[in-house]
């Protein structure tokens, strides 16, 4: 029993560094998209399309995890937070795209 403890304990520690790291991430690109806002900056080609680029990818392992059942509620309402998160910068981004094509 405490070898199943010692590892649920162990996968809990991995996946709330992973959290971690994905929130620093959320943290890097809406850094990005709040000083091209500040600054007035257009969306242009590149910087559009890497920025969706890195969207996508966040999106893709934001839900790509599946919740554990040991998972704790806490746990569960931050990957639920960040899925709300990710919507948002969508919704900047596109403004910001969508206005650089006027």
């Amino acid at each position: 029993m405490k070898m199943q403890k010692d590892m649920v304990d162990s996968f809990l520690m991995t996946h709330r560094t992973f959290m971690d790291n994905l929130n620093q991430s959320f943290e890097i690109i809406e850094h990005d998209i709040q000083e091209s806002a500040e600054f007035g900056s257009e969306c242009n080609d590149e910087w559009c399309s890497a920025l969706e680029s890195s969207l996508d990818e966040l999106a893709k392992y934001i839900y790509s995890i599946s919740e554990p059942r040991w998972l704790p509620d806490e746990d569960s309402k931050r990957i639920h937070e960040m899925r709300q998160r990710l919507h948002d910068l969508y919704a900047q981004f596109k403004g910001m795209s969508s206005g650089a094509t006027h």
